[in-house]
C-alpha cells in the first residue's frame, strides 16, 4: 500500500482551530522567512471555532494525524475563494497537497462554483501552476504592508462534477 493511498480526507472539527493554526505555521516557516516575518503573519494563519463552523474546511490525516488542510470562501455565486492550504512540513512534495487542491476543486464543483480564486505564497506558486492555476495578478498581502502575493484562478469544469467526498 502506498502512503498516499493511508490519507483521508475528512471535514476539520471546530475544536481542531488551535492545531490547525499551528500546521499553518509550521507550514509557512519551512520556506524559511524569518521570526519577525512569522510574527506579522500569525494573526492571517489563525482560525478560530466560528471559521471552522462557517467554511467547509477540510483536514488530510495519515495514521490518525492532521497533515495538511485547506478552506474554501464564498466570495460570490460563481467564485470560491482558497481561504487556506497548508501541508506539514514533512509531508510537503509527497502529494498531499495535491490531493488537497483536488478535493477543494471537487468540493467547490459541488456548490455549483465555477473558479476558485488563490491568493499564493510566492514558494507555492509552481504548485498552483501545476494544478491548473492561472497567474491572474497581485494582491497586497494583509500580514506584510507593501507585499504583492500572487494571485491565482482556476476554471472548474462544471460537467467534471464528482459526488464523491
Amino acid at each position: 500500500m502506498s502512503e498516499a493511498s493511508r490519507w483521508h480526507i475528512r471535514r476539520a472539527l471546530p475544536h481542531e482551530a488551535a492545531q490547525l493554526s499551528k500546521l499553518a505555521m509550521r507550514s509557512k516557516a519551512h520556506w524559511g522567512y524569518p521570526d519577525q516575518f512569522m510574527h506579522a503573519c500569525r494573526d492571517e494563519l489563525t482560525l478560530d471555532k466560528p471559521y471552522i463552523e462557517n467554511n467547509p474546511v477540510y483536514v488530510a490525516e495519515h495514521a490518525g494525524r492532521v497533515i495538511g488542510f485547506y478552506a474554501l470562501e464564498h466570495v460570490s455565486a460563481s467564485e470560491a475563494e482558497l481561504g487556506y492550504l497548508f501541508v506539514e512540513p514533512g509531508f510537503i512534495g509527497n502529494g498531499c497537497g495535491r490531493r488537497l487542491i483536488d478535493h477543494a476543486k471537487q468540493q467547490a464543483r459541488k456548490c455549483e462554483y465555477t473558479k476558485i480564486i488563490i491568493q499564493g505564497d510566492p514558494n507555492a506558486e509552481q504548485f498552483y501552476r501545476a494544478a491548473g492555476g492561472i497567474l491572474v495578478g497581485r494582491r497586497e498581502s494583509a500580514s506584510i504592508p507593501g507585499r504583492k502575493l500572487p494571485l491565482f484562478q482556476i476554471g472548474l469544469d462544471p460537467s467534471m462534477a464528482c459526488n464523491k467526498a
